[in-house]
């Protein structure tokens, strides 16, 4: 049973600037610290040009931040939605043990998908259960993949992917259909 969900009358697509190409939420975590250092502050350092930003508490100060990258210590879940409408991009990393679990999706994947950003996210066994690879979900495994997406994909595209993303969770992913799911087990226990 999956158990992440999103209300959808709280993530939604929302008008505003698109402040950054790529974005990551997400307290810092050792093992999630290797990923994000390749998939966000590497293409940072590589695209000068590029805006990026970095939202979650508990960054070490040992950690060097590229003047692209900008530092948000704490957001409130009520900034969430507009956080994800102002990237172009979002990046999902996923924690080691919830990849060595597989089928582990976070909440943050179905947040984010449901205001229609984009999703860049690390691969971990299940994840096309959850979204169609590269037609709901984008995935990278170095810094040059997350470029390619960045700088290569025309808005359009860019833009159908968010849309698809968010259909998907509007049909499969919600608080609603989590709960029918629970019922369903519920019932095929007795």
């Amino acid at each position: 049973m999956r158990n992440c969900s999103v209300d959808p009358s709280l993530y939604y697509p929302q008008e505003c600037d698109q402040t950054w190409n790529l974005g990551y939420m997400g307290t810092y975590s050792d093992d999630r610290q290797p990923p994000l250092e390749r998939l966000l502050l590497e293409p940072a350092r590589q695209w000068g040009e590029g805006r990026f930003v970095v939202a979650g508490p508990q960054y070490p100060d040992t950690i060097q931040w590229s003047s692209n990258v900008e530092r948000i210590e704490h957001l409130p879940p009520a900034e969430h939605q507009r956080f994800y409408s102002a990237q172009q991009f979002t990046l999902n990393i996923t924690r080691a043990d919830m990849v060595r679990a597989g089928y582990s999706p976070s909440v943050r994947l179905f947040e984010a998908a449901a205001c229609g950003t984009p999703i860049i996210s690390d691969y971990w066994q299940g994840l096309e259960t959850i979204f169609e690879i590269d037609k709901e979900i984008l995935v990278a495994y170095s810094p040059e993949d997350v470029l390619d997406y960045l700088r290569e994909i025309p808005d359009s595209e860019r833009r159908a992917i968010g849309f698809r993303a968010r259909k998907r969770v509007l049909a499969e992913h919600t608080a609603a259909h989590r709960a029918l799911e629970l019922e369903q087990y519920i019932m095929a226990a007795r």
